[in-house]
């Protein structure tokens, strides 16, 4: 990757490691499935206007608006909503390649390696250190919330992968199209009315979300996929709970205790490995053989051929 490009990625995972505590901030002003509804039907309107068709069958993009959009995102909020911390949630929501992994075996036909199942237990293991941070008084429930949103995240991920959309900006912006009525119609069923009154703080968080970390964020991240290899774009995101964690350390007083380092440092080293393919090892070429030394002799046996 060269140098600008590698610099526009960690770029990419500062803005959405960012965005987790900015969620946690639009949580305290808005009900979380009218967040996600607010944000999603920003990030479509107006840009619809002028992106043009999806580019993939319409069945594809309202799977992926149920997986990637309303199930991760009410899932996610909801249980930010309800305890789980931001720089934490960053974290847990990775074990996504893991479930993303799993269902590509399951309904892709992709080949479940030796690799790919330590790596699993690796992360799972990790998973399972903050279910026991969590579990002596900390939001538990909240955090099965999240896990539940990275299961969907994951389905959406497959959903993707089979659509292939030829932009994946213009897929963004019809996937936010379709998402936000079924969310705001969730919302007003589920939470009522919202009482809303206007706050810059709020207001700053939904543009944030909407606009930097959905449509700008996806289409740098398209940019990148469309010059490199996946397997070279996507280890990148494994920053994304780095500055997570960092900036809710910094901003709301988040504690990373050193169960959570070590949560963390299993869930990181286990999706690494899970995602990626060992070296190959090749067996040295052979030496060449060493010159014939010109002796008379050889002289002689060469002249009695000729």
């Amino acid at each position: 990757m060269r140098t600008r490009h590698l610099l526009l990625a960690v770029g990419l995972t500062i803005v959405w490691g960012l965005n987790f505590v900015v969620m946690e901030v639009g949580l305290r002003h808005f009900p979380p499935l009218f967040f996600v509804a607010a944000r999603f039907a920003l990030a479509a309107f107006p840009a619809l206007l002028f992106v043009g068709g999806p580019g993939v069958p319409w069945r594809k993009v309202l799977l992926a608006g149920a997986t990637l959009g309303a199930g991760q995102y009410a899932l996610l909020l909801t249980g930010m909503r309800a305890g789980m911390p931001a720089g934490l949630t960053s974290l847990v929501v990775q074990v996504q390649a893991v479930f993303t992994a799993v269902l590509a075996v399951t309904l892709l036909g992709e080949r479940l390696t030796r690799r790919r199942v330590a790596g699993m237990a690796v992360a799972f293991a990790g998973l399972a250190l903050i279910a026991t941070d969590l579990g002596a008084g900390g939001p538990i429930g909240a955090f099965l919330l999240v896990v539940g949103s990275a299961f969907f995240w994951s389905l959406g991920n497959i959903v993707v992968r089979k659509a292939s959309p030829p932009d994946s900006l213009r897929f963004m912006v019809w996937l936010s199209a379709v998402t936000a009525p079924p969310m705001l119609a969730l919302s007003l069923v589920v939470e009522g009315v919202p009482r809303l009154e206007f706050s810059v703080e709020g207001g700053l968080s939904l543009l944030y979300v909407a606009l930097v970390s959905t449509l700008a964020g996806f289409a740098v991240w398209g940019f990148l996929l469309k010059r490199y290899d996946a397997s070279v774009v996507a280890p990148t995101a494994l920053m994304v709970p780095v500055f997570g964690m960092s900036s809710a350390a910094l901003f709301v007083g988040e504690q990373i205790t050193p169960l959570r380092l070590a949560a963390g440092a299993l869930i990181i080293c286990g999706v690494l490995y899970a995602g990626t393919r060992p070296r190959r090892t090749t067996s040295p070429s052979p030496l060449p053989a060493p010159p014939r030394e010109e002796t008379e002799e050889n002289r002689a046996s060469a002249a009695e051929r000729t």
